[in-house]
C-alpha cells in the first residue's frame, strides 16, 4: 500500500467539491506544494520523507475543508489525526509526528524539533515561491533567507 497515494486521494476527493474555484486552486497549488517541499527538505536533512510528504498534504487541511483560518493548525493538528486514523495508514507514533507538525507550523518565529522545522519551512518555501515578484512577509523572511542558502540559491 502507498501510504501517500492513500492521502493524496483522500485530499483530492475533499478539493474536488469546494465550491469556489479560486479557493479550489489556491488549495491545490499550496497543499501539493507544500508536500513537495517537505520531501525535498526531509531528503536535504535526512528526516522521513513519506511522513514530511504527507504532513504537508495535510498541514491546511482544516483551512480548506472548513473556510477558516483561525487557529487552522491546533484545529488541523485534531482533523489530520481523525484523517489518519480514519485511514489506518500510521501508527501511533507516526500520526503524533505528523499531527505536531501541523500543530506548530503557524509558529514560524520559533525553532522545534527537526521535522517540524520541515513543514514550518516547507510552508515558508512555498509562500515565497508561489510569486517571486511579490513581497516577502516579514515572519518569514529570516527563514527564507536560511533556506536560499541551505539550497545553494543566494
Amino acid at each position: 500500500m502507498n501510504r501517500i497515494e492513500v492521502l493524496r486521494k483522500y485530499i483530492d476527493e475533499m478539493l474536488i467539491n469546494m465550491v469556489d474555484s479560486e479557493e479550489r486552486r489556491c488549495a491545490y497549488l499550496h497543499l501539493y506544494g507544500v508536500s513537495h517541499l517537505c520531501t525535498l527538505i526531509a531528503l536535504k536533512r535526512g528526516e522521513n520523507a513519506e511522513l514530511a510528504t504527507m504532513a504537508g498534504m495535510l498541514h491546511d487541511i482544516y483551512s480548506y475543508s472548513k473556510m477558516d483560518s483561525k487557529d487552522h493548525a491546533h484545529k488541523g493538528a485534531s482533523m489530520a489525526r481523525e484523517i489518519l486514523n480514519a485511514l489506518k495508514i500510521t501508527n501511533e507514533a507516526e500520526t503524533e509526528l505528523i499531527c505536531s507538525a501541523i500543530y506548530t507550523h503557524s509558529e514560524k518565529e520559533v525553532i522545534h524539533s527537526s521535522f517540524n522545522e520541515i513543514l514550518i519551512d516547507a510552508d515558508v518555501f512555498q509562500h515565497c515561491l508561489y510569486n517571486p515578484l511579490f513581497e516577502i512577509m516579514p515572519h518569514e523572511k529570516d527563514r527564507y533567507e536560511k533556506l536560499k542558502r541551505e539550497f545553494g540559491l543566494s
